[in-house]
């Protein structure tokens, strides 16, 4: 039986492309979880709508993230810390941190969008990235300065 698959599917293959799968595993399996449509000429006009929906709903949280990472790059987050001999910090700066930060001026990121390749450990100005949704990434300037 062939059918057209509604969602990206590892044994079989991604989203839109049509496989062909033994009857009973697509009746059994496939159909009734919302994986997979039987190959129609109908089930085939389905699945082209349902593709611009979801383009056009990229499309707008794309852009939704491109007006949040542009007041992310005006915004700057200074965080203190308590410092050491050589201007080494006891501890280090953390995405959770920045993160709280963030949330004191009213501003809501989770902390596992906040890119840190590591932790944050001498004092000076970082531009961290930021990833959104859509693929967009955005800066926020981190001031890490002495308590």
């Amino acid at each position: 039986m062939k059918v057209i698959l509604r969602k990206n599917f590892e044994k079989l293959g991604s989203m839109s492309e049509v496989v062909s799968v033994k009857d009973g595993y697509a009746r059994n399996y496939l159909i009734p979880r919302g994986i997979a449509y039987e190959a129609t000429k109908g089930s085939l006009h389905q699945l082209e709508e349902e593709l611009k929906q979801q383009s056009r709903s990229f499309d707008k949280e794309r852009k939704k993230a491109e007006t949040v990472a542009a007041q992310l790059e005006k915004i700057s987050v200074t965080i203190k810390m308590k410092v050491g001999e050589e201007d080494k910090l006891f501890g280090s700066v953390t995405s959770q941190m920045i993160s709280d930060s963030l949330a004191e001026k009213e501003i809501t990121l989770d902390k596992r969008h906040i890119e840190l390749a590591e932790p944050l450990k001498a004092l000076g100005i970082y531009d961290v990235p930021v990833k959104l949704a859509g693929g967009v990434t955005g800066k926020i300037k981190v001031w890490i300065v002495r308590e």
